[in-house]
C-alpha cells in the first residue's frame, strides 16, 4: 500500500509540476531542448519532494498513522526537500527553477498532497473497503495477529470475533466476542458473515473443520493461515509458530544462484567506492578515538560467518578495553562507551571498516548481523531455526538492524531472528535496495532502528524494549 502511494504521488506531482512549469515558462515548446527542460525541472522537484517525505516517514502508515500527523510531518519534509534540491541544481544547474514558479511548483505540491492524503485515509478507513475478519483460535499467536491488527488501522481489517479451539466457553478474547465450540463454525461464519478468516489454532491435526473452511472458502471468503497474516502486518516471521512444513514448503525460500551473485556484486562494488568515498572520514574517526580514550582504534572479534565459520570482524573502537571477560549484550557496556564511540554508534560509522570484510568475502553489504561466537552455541541451543540465518553471508547492515537494531537478552535476540528469517525468505536484490535506503535514513538522521525508539507510544509493538 505505500509502495503503490509513494507512486501514485510522485507521477501526481511530476505531471502537476511539469503541466505549470510547461504554462509558466514554456508556453510553446519549439524543439526537444525545450521539452527535456520542462521535464529535468519537473523531476527533480517532484522527485526530492518524494525522497524528502520517505525520509520523514511519510509513506509509514505506523508513523503517519492519520491525517493530522501526515500534516505535521509535511512541513519539515519540506525543508529536507530544500536541501536536496540544493543538491540537485548544483549538479544540475541547467534545471534550476526560481523565483515564482518555483514557489508555484510548492504550493501545487501542497494543493495536490493534502487533499489526495486525505482520500488515500478515507479510503483505507471506510467501511467499504473494510474487511471483516474472523480469528480462529485462541493461541498466543492469536493474541499477536489481534495486536498486530489494531497496530495497523489502515490495513483494512476490522475484528469482529474470536473462535474459541478449547473449551468453547463464550466470552471475549482481547476485547472482541468470543464465540464457539469450534463444531458450529458454520453457524458462526452465517452469524457473523466475515470477508476473511485467519487460522491461528496452536493444535489443528484432527481438530481443524477442514468442511466448514471449505465450504466458507468456496463461498468467497479468504482463508489464510496466522502465521502468513503476521508476516505481512510486521515483516517479521512468528518463529515460535512456524512448524518444518511451514519452511520447507515454501517457494520463498528458493534464491537462484544468479542472485546470490548479483548481491555479491554489488556489496564489492559498494565496498570499493565506500573506501574512496569515505577515506578522509576513517583519518578523522581514528584521530578522534586515539585523542578521546586510550586504546587501539580497532576492534576486533571473532564473529560467526556463512554456515557458521568463524572470522574476524573488525570495526572503529567505542569502548574503553575490559580489564575482565565481560558480557556481550550492549545494556552491560553502556557504561564503557567513550564519548566519541557514542557518536560513532549514534550514526553508525564504527561499521565502515567492515569494507575490509566484504573485500575478504566474509560479509555482504547486506545481510543477518554477525553475532560473536562466543554466543553462536547458546543462539543455538535457544533460539529456534537459528542455524537458517547462516545460510547467506552476514551484513554490514541488515532487515533485523534497520527494524529493530541492538539486542540486549535472549528474548530480544529472538525478536531479531524474526526480521533475519523475513530477510532470508524474501531475499532479493530490490529488497536490499530497500534496506539500504532505510541504512542511509538511519546514518543521516541517526535514529534508533528501534522499534520503540522510531515509532510513538501508542503503535510500539512490543511492551519491552
Amino acid at each position: 500500500m505505500a509502495l503503490t502511494l509513494a507512486l501514485i504521488e510522485g507521477i501526481s506531482l511530476f505531471v502537476a509540476v511539469g503541466a505549470m512549469i510547461l504554462l509558466w515558462l514554456h508556453p510553446l515548446l519549439s524543439d526537444w531542448i525545450d521539452v527535456l527542460t520542462v521535464l529535468s525541472q519537473a523531476f527533480g522537484i517532484s522527485f526530492c519532494c518524494i525522497v524528502a517525505f520517505y525520509y520523514n516517514d511519510l509513506y509509514d502508515f505506523r508513523v503517519a498513522r492519520n491525517f493530522a500527523q501526515f500534516a505535521s510531518r509535511l512541513v519539515q519534509s519540506f525543508g529536507v526537500a530544500f536541501i536536496l534540491l540544493a543538491i540537485f541544481y548544483t549538479l544540475l544547474p541547467e534545471t534550476k527553477l526560481a523565483g515564482r514558479p518555483f514557489v508555484s511548483s510548492f504550493l501545487i505540491i501542497v494543493g495536490f498532497l493534502l487533499p489526495l492524503r486525505g482520500i488515500s485515509y478515507a479510503v483505507m478507513r471506510s467501511r467499504h473497503f473494510i474487511e471483516r475478519v474472523l480469528i480462529l483460535g485462541t493461541s498466543p499467536l492469536a493474541s499477536k495477529v489481534v495486536q498486530e491488527i489494531e497496530m495497523h488501522p489502515n490495513a483494512g481489517y476490522a475484528i469482529v470475533g474470536v473462535v474459541d479451539d478449547g473449551a468453547g466457553s463464550e466470552g471475549t478474547f482481547a476485547g472482541y466476542p468470543l464465540y464457539g465450540p469450534l463444531a458450529r463454525l458454520a453457524k458462526i461464519i452465517d452469524d457473523v458473515r466475515p470477508g476473511r478468516i485467519i487460522v491461528t489454532m496452536a493444535e489443528r491435526r484432527g481438530r481443524l473443520p477442514v468442511d466448514e473452511l471449505l465450504q466458507g472458502r468456496v463461498g468467497g471468503i479468504l482463508v489464510e493461515d496466522g502465521v502468513d497474516t503476521y508476516e505481512r502486518l510486521t515483516g517479521k516471521l512468528a518463529v515460535e509458530a512456524l512448524t518444518p512444513s511451514n519452511l520447507i514448503f515454501s517457494k520463498d525460500f528458493r534464491k537462484s544462484h544468479v542472485e546470490f551473485a548479483l548481491a555479491r556484486a554489488i556489496s564489492l562494488i559498494a565496498s570499493v567506492i565506500g573506501f574512496i568515498a569515505f577515506a578522509p572520514v576513517f583519518g578523522l574517526i581514528a584521530l578522534a578515538i586515539k585523542l578521546d580514550s586510550p586504546g587501539p582504534i580497532f576492534f576486533v572479534q571473532q564473529r560467526a560467518g556463512r554456515y557458521g565459520r568463524p572470522f574476524v570482524l573488525i570495526k572503529f573502537r567505542t569502548m574503553l578495553s575490559a580489564s575482565a571477560e565481560m558480557s556481550e549484550w550492549v545494556r552491560d557496556n553502556n557504561s564503557r562507551v567513550t564519548r566519541v564511540g557514542r557518536w560513532l554508534r549514534k550514526f553508525r560509522l564504527d561499521e565502515l571498516p567492515q569494507f575490509v570484510n566484504i573485500l575478504r568475502g566474509d560479509m555482504n553489504l547486506v545481510g543477518p548481523r554477525p553475532h560473536p561466537m562466543s554466543n553462536y552455541q547458546l543462539f543455538l541451543e535457544n533460539i529456534p531455526y537459528y542455524s537458517l540465518r547462516s545460510v547467506v553471508r552476514p551484513g554490514v547492515t541488515g532487515w533485523a538492524q534497520v527494524r529493530y537494531g541492538y539486542a540486549n537478552d535472549l528474548e530480544e535476540e529472538t525478536e531479531k531472528m524474526r526480521y533475519d528469517l523475513y530477510y532470508i525468505k524474501h531475499l532479493s536484490i530490490w529488497f536490499d535496495l530497500r534496506i539500504l535506503f532505510d541504512t542511509v535514513k538511519i546514518v543521516l538522521f541517526g535514529r534508533g532502528s528501534k522499534t520503540a525508539d522510531a515509532y510513538p507510544a501508542e503503535v510500539r509493538l512490543e511492551a519491552k524494549r
